[in-house]
């Protein structure tokens, strides 16, 4: 039997895509000749990760899970809806969330960490499902929340299956009160985050540039008043705006006439005891990627029967 090396396997993979643990086998079984081990590969159908590595994943699902304290949020992509109706695909990215509990809060600790009922990592197990399915997936992101007392209430809408669809939310109630009341009020909450999605917790998570440029197009708005009546203004702008973008500030989808922070103070009473937002996390599926635009098919037809 040949001698397999480490940078054999890796140059291998690095070739076709697909996973270590296949190219260790294609190794073996052709005796150490890459080309070969590309051929067996490809013969397998394991090759085809690499391929369609490059193509758009915008679709997909979002997951979330609970254990305790602890919780956690993942975005796995997807090429196509179709294949967040796939029972493998589905499969996987509830055990990658799972492992997310545990394994870091990077998806770079997640894909090390090795798959439930496997010899693979979770990111070899992602490459083998590539090639079987036929689609570019990615896991994308990972979250996590933590409390010492209290609840991590979650939330999730457009859901396919049981913690799986289009928007995952969590939120993170700190308190020693009664659980029962601890988790409706967050679940309420997390629906809240999930219409409304607050850029964040309070007016001090707000980004500072997001707030320079804000308070930019307020003065350009009042430009030529002077600069102390500008000021106030300006004040009151960015008012105004950590009202609609903060959570805390929000008026509460489910009571419009009380702000969140509002409906959390008179939950003390029925909890029995003092409750504290610390922290929530909002996933929605394919948000800041850049999809291809289906081709106008008709458009180019007509185009080319003009040239």
């Amino acid at each position: 039997m040949a001698n397999i090396t480490a940078a054999m396997v890796k140059e291998l993979r690095e070739k076709t895509g697909a996973g270590m643990m296949d190219c260790k086998s294609a190794l073996n079984e052709t005796a150490g000749d890459l080309e070969a081990a590309v051929d067996w590969l490809r013969k397998k159908g394991l090759a085809k990760a690499a391929k369609k590595a490059g193509r758009v994943a915008a679709e997909g699902l979002v997951a979330v899970e609970s254990a305790g304290h602890h919780a956690a949020v993942l975005e796995v992509n997807s090429e196509t809806d179709f294949v967040a109706r796939n029972d493998g695909f589905q499969a996987f990215v509830r055990e990658a969330a799972k492992l997310a509990l545990t394994a870091g809060d990077s998806i770079e600790t997640l894909e090390a960490a090795k798959f439930p009922g496997a010899e693979t990592t979770v990111k070899d197990k992602l490459q083998e499902l590539i090639a079987t399915i036929g689609e570019n997936m990615t896991l994308r992101r990972v979250a996590k929340l933590s409390v010492e007392k209290g609840v991590i209430a979650s939330y999730v809408h457009g859901q396919v299956s049981e913690g799986l669809g289009k928007i995952g939310v969590l939120v993170a109630l700190e308190s020693a009160g009664d659980v029962t009341v601890l988790s409706q009020l967050g679940r309420q909450i997390a629906m809240h985050v999930a219409a409304t999605n607050p850029v964040a917790l309070d007016a001090s998570g707000v980004d500072a540039a997001t707030v320079e440029r804000e308070s930019n197009i307020l003065r350009e708005k009042n430009a030529g008043k002077p600069d102390h009546v500008l000021a106030k203004i300006v004040e009151s702008g960015l008012k105004s705006y950590y009202k609609e973008v903060t959570l805390l500030d929000q008026p509460f989808v489910h009571d419009s006439s009380k702000t969140v922070a509002q409906v959390l103070k008179e939950s003390e009473g029925k909890a029995g005891g003092p409750v504290k937002l610390t922290g929530f996390v909002r996933y929605a599926l394919g948000e800041g990627i850049e999809k291809e635009e289906a081709p106008d098919f008709a458009a180019e037809v007509a185009a080319a029967a003009k040239g």
